[in-house]
């Protein structure tokens, strides 16, 4: 096809030229030293183009071979890079499939390609990157020292080049990812702090950070973290809701006492604060250390919704309740009472409720509830044995002593059994 189309071009200049200079009669006259020469106008312009492509071509062959000691030094440099290009990918390719140690050896071959020519030792983000690879295999190979070299010698090329910086990134990830599986948490939060903002608010840097303040026992800055990470869809909505909750309870854990607890419980995020099972683990952590006041502050929000409440959610908040009566508030009664019919259905809840109503010595309508507790199988045996027990204390009150030894018998023996 082109050489049709160049066919069709050379027809038609052969035209165009017929058509201007098949009638031109012009002459042109060159004098010289005496000598006169006539030759006609369109000689005159062949000969002309003829000169003009002759001279051309000879210049263009001068500089061509005054230009061909640099033509072969890029040659040679043209392949040295390729060479160094080949080594490298060799090396990911051999980290990939597992073979650390040449990988290794690849990666060190193509630095010192780059170092053996000043004109390609100028690329420093790719002898940054091929020290970040060779460093990922040496980790592998758990050679410390010279992985920790090869991290620190990236970073120093990473930071010649221009911004962004994705090498520097790289290398700050990799060196906390590696302290982390070195189990040195301290070192891995300070790579990590060194990275940009922005960078620091990926969801690759977001895990690390997780991982590092679990490790570094942190529960509040590793609550923060994760909350992040949700916000980021850096997990199911499932698993998501799962690590709150235990990192929540992990916060609440770290106070030792109940002022300690208090302020604690006041930095939490509003939504671990209305979770059934993170406001019960507090509860149950504040009854434990001496203030059931707050205990139950904490409860009555979501007790007065009891009844929309997941079946695990009663348990939790009914366990919670039951660790923290001593001192029960009269306020608490509506509340009690609105549990009632809910209470034929939840033992535990039917428990609780008793031992609560015994605490505001209401002690007819507690002792139906923990009767109703301490005969329903589905309730696990210890809590059982503390509903026979409670109404041992009840028939005790009442000098019924052979009703109270029945009770307590039944509370102290295996299975419950006569």
């Amino acid at each position: 096809m082109r050489s049709i189309v160049w066919l069709l071009l050379l027809a038609v200049v052969a035209v165009v030229g017929a058509t201007a200079l098949g009638a031109n009669d012009g002459l042109v006259t060159l004098y010289w030293m005496g000598w006169r020469a006539d030759l006609s106008l369109n000689l005159f312009l062949i000969s002309l183009i003829l000169i003009y492509l002759a001279v051309y071509s000879l210049i263009r062959g001068l500089d061509g071979l005054l230009d061909l000691p640099q033509r072969a030094r890029r040659w040679r440099l043209n392949q040295r890079d390729r060479l160094a290009q080949a080594a490298l990918r060799e090396g990911l390719a051999l980290y990939m499939a597992g073979r650390y140690s040449r990988a290794h050896r690849a990666c060190q071959k193509a630095i010192a390609i780059q170092a053996d020519t000043p004109e390609l030792a100028l690329d420093a983000e790719f002898t940054a990157l091929a020290h970040l690879l060779s460093a990922g295999s040496l980790h592998r190979l758990q050679d410390r020292p010279r992985r920790d070299e090869q991290l620190r010698r990236a970073i120093e090329l990473s930071q010649l080049t221009r911004k962004p910086r994705p090498t520097e990134e790289g290398a700050r990830l990799m060196a906390a990812e590696c302290a982390l599986e070195d189990r040195d948490a301290p070192k891995a939060l300070r790579d990590l702090a060194e990275l940009p903002p922005g960078v620091a608010r990926r969801t690759q840097a977001l895990r690390l950070k997780l991982q590092a303040a679990r490790l570094a026992r942190q529960p509040v800055e590793a609550l923060r973290t994760a909350r992040l990470l949700a916000k980021h869809q850096g997990f199911t909505p499932v698993a998501a809701e799962g690590l709150l909750r235990t990192l929540a309870t992990e916060t609440l854990d770290s106070a030792r006492d109940a002022d300690q607890l208090r302020n604690v419980w006041s930095h939490l995020d509003p939504a671990d604060r209305r979770d059934p099972m993170v406001v019960a683990h507090a509860a149950r952590r504040m009854a434990s250390l001496g203030a059931p006041t707050d205990a139950r502050q904490w409860l009555a929000p979501l007790w007065d919704r009891l009844t929309e409440q997941a079946p695990e959610a009663v348990d939790a908040l009914t366990q919670a309740l039951g660790d923290s009566l001593i001192g029960l508030e009269a306020e608490w009664l509506p509340r009690l009472d609105a549990c009632t019919q809910m209470a034929l259905r939840h033992p535990g809840l039917a428990l609780v409720l008793g031992l609560a109503l015994s605490e505001r010595q209401l002690w007819g309508k507690a002792r139906g509830m923990l009767m109703s507790a301490a005969n329903d199988q589905a309730l696990d045996t210890e809590r059982r044995r503390t509903a026979w027990a409670a109404l041992g204390q009840l028939a005790e009150r009442e000098h019924r002593d052979d009703e109270a030894a029945r009770f307590y018998r039944r509370a102290a023996l295996p299975g419950e059994r006569d």
